[in-house]
């Protein structure tokens, strides 16, 4: 275990980003920014024409992200995947500083400390055609629908049908589409 996560290390040390800009280009045709910090993984799958912008960073050693067709991820947005996985659909957009985790801490003994708590990851489903605003963070968990807005500034971390609008810390429903 000890082993795997210094191999880990070394690799995302030593892999130029510019060779992780062509392998995605080349791979799956999607244009991830030589100043975005993306993972080469077994784990990782672009639909066609995915962009990820500058100082994005994208993690998937843990568990399998997949991204759907057109999917665009805006600068500073962190999506790092637990063993629960992240899914993705088509035409999904997100503003800047969006954070996307699949992965918690447990917190039910008060005497150790959190990092030695054993970690869980439920995953998280994201339907076609979700527009994420900037700011937003989507924790482990969550499903959103197909068709969903998920306004500026919100915290989600629940289920959400298809066709809505949510806004809020935690999200809430405020309209239908």
């Amino acid at each position: 275990m000890k082993t795997d996560k210094i191999i880990k290390g070394v690799r995302r040390l030593l892999t130029p980003t510019i060779v992780a800009t062509l392998y995605f280009l080349f791979k799956y045709g999607a244009k991830v920014s030589p100043r975005s910090e993306v993972e080469i993984s077994k784990n990782l799958k672009f639909g066609k024409d995915c962009v990820v912008n500058s100082f994005a960073k994208i993690k998937a050693s843990d568990g399998p992200l997949v991204i759907g067709d057109r999917a665009g991820i805006a600068n500073f947005c962190f999506i790092s995947t637990g063993e629960g996985g992240i899914n993705i659909g088509d035409n999904f957009i997100c503003g800047p500083n969006v954070n996307i985790v699949s992965r918690n801490y447990g917190y039910a003994q008060k005497d150790i400390h959190l990092e030695d708590m054993p970690k869980t990851s439920k995953g998280i489903k994201i339907g076609d055609n979700v527009w994420i605003g900037s700011g937003c963070t989507i924790a482990d968990g969550t499903v959103l629908g197909n068709n969903t807005v998920v306004v500026a500034n919100s915290f989600v971390n629940r289920r959400f049908k298809n066709d809505v609008i949510i806004q809020g810390n935690p999200a809430k429903i405020i309209l239908n589409r």
